[in-house]
């Protein structure tokens, strides 16, 4: 588990604030540096047949102006691609998405750093209004995106770290508190309640484990 701990501490964890065409948002932010180079990581993020190995199978029309949809539901159209250093799409989930356009984007950005490798930086930018961040804060967000990320960096060694298998096993239940805790410190520093923040990793925490990830 020393591994997988250490790619877990490797990311800085922020919650800051946007503006969406649907108005004001939070945002839960990831950066992070890959040994991996710009156009290496690019095609891990890009290419159907490595995104599904980290993060779901993806079907669309994947080019500016085109769509998407992961087999989990998520799904949206692509505002800005820019080999290789930055995507943006929007990113609609759960039902009733598509009543609440410009809710939900997700932007990643990279730039090679001095020592051949790749900062990385992933920015999900999700409307105030929408109904999660009063029971999980940042965490809603933010655990899933622990739990695809730590798989990137698997799949970036050359190595295959099934998400979903991982995250329903011991070992993914013990990331899943850490990464709930390490949202839970980015949402104090952002301002939050101290009581909102300590209920907020607790549901997060029984929802990966207990609801999501129970089957």
């Amino acid at each position: 588990m020393k591994d997988v701990l250490d790619e877990l501490a490797a990311a800085r964890r922020t919650m800051g604030t946007a503006t969406l065409p649907a108005g004001g948002a939070y945002t839960v932010e990831l950066t992070r540096r890959y040994d991996a180079d710009p156009d290496d990581v690019w095609d891990a993020i890009t290419n159907p047949e490595r995104l599904s190995r980290w993060m779901k199978p993806v079907t669309g029309d994947l080019r500016p102006g085109g769509v998407f949809e992961l087999d989990g539901g998520e799904h949206g159209d692509i505002l800005r691609c820019e080999p290789p250093r930055l995507l943006r799409v929007s990113w609609m989930f759960g039902p009733g998405a598509d009543e609440w356009p410009g809710t939900s984007e997700v932007e990643v950005r990279l730039a090679p750093d001095s020592a051949g490798g790749t900062e990385f930086e992933l920015v999900h930018s999700i409307a105030v209004g929408e109904p999660m961040f009063p029971t999980y804060g940042p965490g809603a967000g933010g655990v899933g995106w622990d739990l695809h990320l730590v798989a990137l960096a698997s799949i970036l060694d050359g190595a295959v770290l099934d998400h979903q298998n991982f995250a329903a096993s011991p070992a993914g239940a013990d990331f899943t508190r850490r990464s709930a805790a390490a949202w839970g410190e980015a949402h104090l520093a952002g301002g939050g309640d101290p009581d909102h923040v300590a209920a907020a990793v607790e549901a997060t925490i029984d929802f990966y484990l207990n609801t999501r990830y129970s089957e």
